[in-house]
Order: structure tokens, then C-alpha cells, then sequence
């Protein structure tokens, strides 16, 4: 009886330790496919999800590298719901002014999922982009999924919200002081 307990707890042990997600750690990731977004209350680590959103994947790297996205502000966070940064102009009408063909996918909008932002058109995103607090299915296969936060959500969770009533736009808005390839940080 005690040995056939002993299997069944295995045997559940080793099905359920497949199926949980597992933290990662920083330092275990690809340092090409791993985002540092540094916040003032901390940094966030993301993890790119190329064979997901490749082209996505791309633009982000590229504006990136080329600092696009230091001093931008999060111009719309909905308590509950997602922030959202990457406009130049930070009123959410703008962008770096190349639109990129959506790569939607089954991947769920989680807690910490990364997502880009779009018009009307499917295929009109461009540079900015969002992250979720919370699971949010009704964007499913609707946005391109192009990371997921790994280290720092507590970092995403202070960043200064607007209210639903506003359409999520922020007075005095959290700023972005810095976002890096982890490949181009110096240890």
C-alpha cells in the first residue's frame, strides 16, 4: 500500500513539475533574445519569443540598439489591465514610423506578457508596446506576442497608472530610463 502510494506521488510529482512554470533565472537565458528595461523602482527582464513574433522580435532589438526607447514614458496604464509605452510623443498616437505585419499566435496574454499595441489594421503596428498585469484572453491571437517579463513584474507593478475612466493616460508618467540587448551589457 505505502509502495503504491509512493508511485502514484511520483508519478503526479513528475506530471505536474512539466506542466508549472518554472522561474528563470537571468543569467540562463540567450543574451540576444533578452530585454533589459530599466524602471526607476528596478530593472525587468524580458524574454524574446523570436520563433513566436520574429519580425517583431527584430524591430525591438533594432529600436533598442539604436535607444529608441530611453526617456519614453508608459502614457497608458490601466490598473488591472496592461501598461503601455513606446510612443515618442507619448500620447499614444505615434510611433518610429515603420509598421510591421501581424504575427499573431496562440500564445496567451498572461500575467507579464509582453504585446504590441496597434491601430484598427492588424498590421499596423510599429514601436510601441504593452505589458500585462494580468491574464488577459480577450487579446488572444488578436495582438503580436513578442516577450514575457521573467525577473521585475514587482518593478512593472509600481509603474504610475491612469484610470479606466481616462483611457489609462497618465499625468506625470513612470519613464523608461534605459532598454538593452542583454548581449550589448557589459557584466
Amino acid at each position: 500500500m505505502l509502495t503504491t502510494s509512493i508511485r502514484i506521488f511520483a508519478v503526479l510529482f513528475a506530471l505536474l513539475a512539466g506542466f508549472l512554470p518554472r522561474a528563470e533565472s537571468a543569467t540562463a537565458l540567450d543574451p540576444e533574445n533578452t530585454i533589459y528595461l530599466d524602471l526607476p523602482a528596478g530593472r525587468v527582464v524580458i524574454q524574446l519569443l523570436p520563433r513566436i513574433a520574429p519580425s517583431h522580435v527584430a524591430r525591438i532589438k533594432e529600436l533598442t540598439r539604436k535607444g529608441f526607447y530611453d526617456g519614453l514614458t508608459f502614457h497608458r496604464v490601466i490598473p488591472d489591465f496592461m501598461a503601455q509605452t513606446g510612443d515618442p510623443g507619448g500620447d499614444g498616437t505615434g510611433g518610429s514610423g515603420k509598421q510591421l505585419k501581424a504575427e499573431f499566435s496562440s500564445t496567451p496574454h498572461l500575467r507579464g506578457t509582453v504585446s504590441m499595441a496597434r491601430a484598427q489594421n492588424p498590421d499596423s503596428a510599429d514601436s510601441q508596446f504593452f505589458i500585462c498585469f494580468a491574464p488577459s484572453p480577450f487579446l488572444d491571437g488578436q495582438y503580436t506576442v513578442w516577450g514575457k517579463v521573467v525577473s521585475g513584474m514587482e518593478f512593472v507593478d509600481r509603474i504610475k497608472a491612469g484610470t479606466q475612466y481616462n483611457n489609462g493616460a497618465v499625468t506625470n508618467p513612470t519613464k523608461i530610463i534605459r532598454m538593452r540587448v542583454a548581449a550589448d551589457v557589459k557584466p
